[in-house]
């Protein structure tokens, strides 16, 4: 039964995506930018909408009281593609920081330049991160949430965490506040996966770090916050369904306390 409704999941959320961009394509690069932004936030949900009735997988998000009002970086766990669309109606213009290579596919593209993402040419090496800089001030300076993934890339659940230097270097460059996102999502929707569990994925926003930490004391605080918050959610998935599949990751790192 799970295969199946994933089977139906997949046809239907890829539709829906497809469908949208398609639908919406002979307008959307000259309505005004908060009609895109209603257009982008009304995906998201119906994506959201069609994973808890094809699926059987709801999502819960709590936390919204700690996300500030104006510019800001998340910094949120990265185990799978739901958080990034399921955190976008949450948040104020995100601009998500995203590998260049993905601007480059044929509509999906011409729609991430539109709402100004923030694309990284990962070639750069060294020189990636100050070439961010004027981006990321450009939207912050909007008001908008910057959303950046601090390990760089999807992690499977219960893998050792590794935090990357760009977030502290935009958090200390800019002198912005951070706010952690902790996730499950991984153990319903799993990366490089065909299955999605029915369950509930949760997120919550975690109390947001000031600025001025230097760098060793903010990465072992935003690492602590994002992984204790993610520890927390995973063990209410368990309590929840207990027969949902459990690597040996995820055992190792529960067990740990």
């Amino acid at each position: 039964m799970i295969i199946l409704r994933s089977l139906a999941f997949h046809l239907a959320f890829y539709a829906n995506l497809v469908g949208q961009m398609l639908f919406f394509l002979p307008v959307f690069f000259v309505v005004p930018e908060r009609v895109c932004w209603r257009i982008v936030s009304n995906w998201a949900r119906s994506s959201l909408w069609i994973l808890r009735v094809v699926a059987g997988t709801r999502t819960e998000i709590g936390g919204q009281e700690n996300i500030p009002a104006g510019g800001a970086i998340i910094a949120s766990k990265h185990q799978s593609f739901w958080e990034t669309f399921a955190l976008i109606p949450e948040l104020t213009r995100p601009a998500f920081i995203l590998k260049k290579e993905l601007m480059a596919i044929p509509i999906f593209g011409w729609y991430a330049k539109r709402m100004r993402m923030i694309p990284v040419d990962r070639s750069k090496r060294g020189a990636v991160l100050p070439s961010l800089l004027g981006s990321v001030h450009a939207a912050v300076e909007q008001g908008r949430h910057i959303v950046i993934f601090p390990e760089g890339t999807r992690v499977a659940p219960g893998a050792a965490p590794n935090y990357r230097p760009g977030v502290h270097y935009l958090y200390s460059q800019l002198d912005l506040t951070i706010v952690p996102v902790a996730v499950n999502s991984g153990l319903f929707w799993p990366r490089k996966a065909f299955k999605r569990e029915p369950g509930t994925i949760r997120a919550r926003f975690m109390p947001a770090i000031g600025p001025g930490l230097p760098r060793e004391p903010f990465i072992a605080q935003l690492r602590e916050e994002i992984e204790a918050g993610s520890n927390d959610l995973m063990r209410q998935a368990y309590a929840e369904r207990p027969d949902l599949p459990m690597s040996e990751l995820v055992r190792d790192r529960l067990a740990e306390g």
